[in-house]
C-alpha cells in the first residue's frame, strides 16, 4: 500500500448520502477503496441516539443509585453528563430485546451507492463502508457499572442481529464492515475506574466475535478511537503500544480475514517515541493498516507525522483521527483535499 491510500473513518458533517458521496468521489476518487455515507441525520452524533434505544426499552429504568455520569476530556474539562440505566428489578437480561436500528440507513444509503456507481460517478471496485459501534460503547457510555455485562450480551445479541440484516440485504462483496473501538480503548488506558479485571480478555474476545459474525466476502475492519466529542481527545495516548496490543488480541480471536485496521495520532504527535511500538505489530501480509495522521489545515504537520511514522513502519494509508460529524461543514473540503495532498506529496 506504502501511502497510496485514504481511509475514512465515518462521519462527515454534510446534509445527506448523496453529497458525502459526490464530495468523497469528487476529491479523492482513486485515492479511496471504502466509502461511507457519511453517517448523517440522528448518527451525527455517533452514539449518542442510541441512549433513546436503552432508555425506552420497557426493561430498562433510570439507575438512581448510580447518580449521573461525567464525561471528562483528557484535560480535565467537563464534556457530557447524563443519568445511566439500569435492568428493573426482576428482567431477564437474557430475554431483552433491543433494536440499534443501523440497517435501514444502511440499506437506504447502498442503494444511493448502486445507483452511482451504475452512473460512473463511483468507480468499480469500491465498497460501500458501514460504520457500526460496539455493545460496549453503549453499555460504558449510557449503563450502569452494575448492569454492564448482562447489557453487553443483550446489546452484541441486537447488534449480530441488526448486521445480519444488512449483510443479507446488500451484495457481500460491495460492502466493508467498520467496528468503531471507543469505549474499549478508553477502558484499556484506564479511563473507567469500574473496569472489572478481566478487561482486556472481555475486550478482544468482543471485539473478534464481532468480527467474526461478519461473513466473507465482506471486508472487516476495526477503528481505534480515544473519543473526540468536543473535538478534543478524552485520553492523550502515550504511544501506540495500546492499540498495537489490542490489535494483536483481537487478532488471536478472530477466525476470518481482516482486512484494515486505523489506529489515531495527535496533532502535536511527529515524534519517533509516539509511533516505534509500531514496530512490534504484527498483523496479516494484506491487512491495510491506516494512521490518523491527517489534521485540519497542517499540510507540513502531516508530512512531519507521516515521516516519522514511516521510521517504524513504510506500509500504511492516512486517515483523521476521527469521524467529522460533529466539526465545522466548512473545514470537510479542507479535510478530504489533506487526504491527497498528504498521498500526493509522499
Amino acid at each position: 500500500m506504502s501511502l497510496t491510500f485514504a481511509h475514512l473513518v465515518g462521519s462527515l458533517p454534510y446534509p445527506d448520502a448523496a453529497t458525502t458521496f459526490h464530495e468523497i468521489t469528487t476529491r479523492l476518487g482513486r485515492h479511496v477503496k471504502r466509502i461511507p455515507d457519511g453517517e448523517t441525520g440522528e448518527r451525527a452524533r455517533w452514539i449518542y441516539w442510541q441512549r433513546a434505544k436503552v432508555e425506552n426499552n420497557p426493561a430498562m429504568e433510570v439507575a438512581t443509585d448510580d447518580g449521573p455520569t461525567q464525561i471528562h476530556q483528557w484535560d480535565g474539562k467537563l464534556v457530557r453528563e447524563w443519568e445511566l440505566f439500569r435492568f428493573k428489578d426482576g428482567v431477564d437480561a437474557a430475554t431483552v430485546d433491543f433494536d440499534p436500528g443501523y440497517a435501514p440507513d444502511a440499506i437506504k444509503s447502498y442503494d444511493l451507492f448502486r445507483q452511482l456507481r451504475d452512473a460512473g460517478e463511483i468507480s468499480n471496485g469500491v465498497r460501500f463502508q458501514v460504520c457500526l459501534p460496539t455493545p460496549m460503547a453503549i453499555g460504558y457510555w449510557f449503563v450502569a457499572p452494575s448492569a454492564r455485562a448482562d447489557f453487553f450480551l443483550a446489546y452484541e445479541r441486537a447488534f449480530r442481529a441488526d448486521l445480519a440484516t444488512i449483510c443479507e440485504a446488500i451484495p457481500n462483496e460491495d460492502l466493508a464492515i467498520q467496528w468503531d473501538v471507543c469505549q474499549e480503548v478508553l477502558a484499556w488506558e484506564g479511563y473507567f475506574p469500574d473496569r472489572p479485571d478481566s478487561y482486556k480478555e472481555d475486550i478482544t474476545g468482543m471485539l473478534a466475535r464481532l468480527g467474526n459474525a461478519v461473513p466473507e466476502p465482506v471486508e472487516l475492519g476495526y477503528h481505534l478511537c480515544y473519543g473526540t466529542p468536543n473535538d478534543e481527545h478524552l485520553v492523550m495516548p502515550k504511544d501506540l503500544a495500546n492499540a498495537v496490543e489490542m490489535t494483536h488480541g483481537i487478532l488471536a480471536s478472530l477466525d476470518r480475514s481482516l482486512q484494515f485496521m486505523h489506529m489515531p495520532a495527535p496533532k502535536d504527535r511527529d515524534d519517533d517515541a509516539y509511533y516505534g511500538p509500531l514496530r512490534d505489530l504484527n498483523m496479516p501480509a494484506d491487512c491495510e493498516l491506516f494512521l490518523g495522521i491527517i489534521h485540519h489545515d497542517d499540510h507540513l504537520g502531516d508530512q512531519r507525522r507521516i515521516a516519522a511514522a514511516r521510521k517504524a513502519i513504510t506500509d500504511f494509508g492516512v486517515a483523521t483521527e476521527c469521524g467529522w460529524g460533529r466539526g465545522d461543514p466548512e473545514r470537510a473540503p479542507g479535510l478530504l483535499d489533506s487526504h491527497r495532498i498528504a498521498l500526493e506529496s509522499a
